[in-house]
């Protein structure tokens, strides 16, 4: 099946390229896409075994040698995503492959990966300058925010219910606001009595929170308390809370010492891929693609 209106590819590397496509996004043998998924697949497929041919008829991917060892390796793990040979082999055949055709696949695949591998081999290092600078245009990045440590009590709006209807609920909490200012030490032994949220199980607990976690009403207060303090009644849109702010934790600017090597890995990486680029077009130009 080929999409109206494009020029026939064939050939059973390209079928390959076609099932390693359709496998990657749908999760599906190309047989099983519908007209629209197998569209977008063969475009796709048109792209990554023209990229695949242009590489491979370069110098570069000449000078590249897979041991047999490392292409029948490649081939065992092919084989086993299947239950039996027999299940492989028909899978093979209904995507107009064979055993001989899925090696020579498997083989360019393979001297692909090692050659951009190798062109990537060449870029420069990157230098305490560059990691530094990186950290200084970036400090945003490496800034852990304020958070609270917190528990929260709920009592649930619901109208489908007499003692949950707004103003049951609200009169229920004030109950136990009263109840909780001379006993902040017992917080958790309410929640887990009164609370009708899941993290009654857990004393009220939410942990470790960050501003933009909760809902808006709940955030403006927690970012508001004390340590050890506990809050009024608060409506969200589920119901009412109160919240106890056990413990703040200070926004910290994380040191370069300790963001350096994640830095230097995404520049190691950037520099890597731009590398890799350059050259593919360098062929693309002498191609005159």
């Amino acid at each position: 099946m080929t999409p109206a209106g494009r020029q026939v590819i064939t050939g059973p590397e390209f079928h390959y390229h076609l099932l390693r496509n359709a496998l990657q996004v749908f999760n599906r043998n190309p047989h099983q896409l519908d007209a629209d998924e197998y569209g977008k697949i063969y475009q796709k497929t048109e792209r990554s075994f023209a990229l695949e041919s242009l590489v491979l008829a370069s110098d570069e991917a000449k000078r590249v040698v897979i041991p047999e060892r490392i292409l029948d390796e490649s081939v065992a793990l092919v084989v086993a995503r299947y239950p039996n040979p027999g299940e492989y082999l028909l899978d093979l055949s209904r995507n107009g492959l064979d055993e001989q055709v899925l090696r020579s696949a498997l083989r360019r695949e393979l001297i692909f990966d090692a050659t951009m591998q190798r062109v990537a081999f060449g870029c420069a290092e990157v230098s305490d300058i560059d990691v530094g600078l990186f950290y200084e245009l970036h400090r945003t990045r490496f800034a852990a925010p304020e958070t609270r440590i917190a528990r929260h009590i709920m009592i649930t709006v619901n109208p489908d219910f007499p003692e949950n209807r707004r103003g049951k609920a609200f009169g229920r909490m004030t109950q136990i606001e009263s109840k909780l200012k001379a006993r902040i030490d017992r917080f958790h032994e309410f929640a887990v009595r009164y609370s009708e949220c899941p993290t009654a199980m857990q004393g009220g607990r939410l942990g470790a929170v960050t501003r933009g976690q909760l809902y808006d009403a709940l955030d403006a207060v927690l970012f508001s308390m004390a340590a050890a303090q506990i809050s009024p009644v608060v409506e969200s849109e589920l119901g009412f809370h109160i919240l106890l702010c056990e413990k703040i934790k200070p926004g910290k600017q994380i040191p370069l010492s300790d963001a350096a090597p994640g830095i230097r890995r995404l520049l190691w990486e950037r520099r890597r891929r731009r590398r890799q680029q350059d050259w593919i077009a360098s062929l693309q130009g002498e191609s005159g693609n």
